[in-house]
């Protein structure tokens, strides 16, 4: 695929980027190089390579799930302006 500058002045107008008349011929030959460099991208054998999230293998550290603060529902409702039943009261914004 080779951009002409024609090409690139449309692109440039879409993406609202001011590029002067005498530059586009230059910018042409820039993005056709990028473009060439993400092309040799797909030559390369990818044919059984597992997908990764990551460079290095690693396993995150857990800990277990446990309250180590609260059971005091009481103090926390006192902050809310309206409780009713062990809830905050809000005012409803669907209808």
């Amino acid at each position: 695929m080779a951009l002409d500058k024609e090409t690139v002045a449309k692109v440039a107008h879409l993406a609202r980027i001011r590029v002067d008349a005498e530059k586009l011929d230059t910018m042409a030959g820039e993005l056709n190089h990028i473009i060439g460099w993400v092309e040799q991208l797909s030559e390369v054998d990818t044919d059984g390579v597992q997908p990764m999230t990551s460079a290095v293998d690693l396993k995150l550290r857990q800990r277990d799930d446990a309250v180590t603060d609260g059971d005091y529902p009481d103090r926390v409702l006192k902050n809310g302006p309206q409780t009713e039943l062990g809830f905050y009261v809000v005012p409803k914004v669907v209808e």
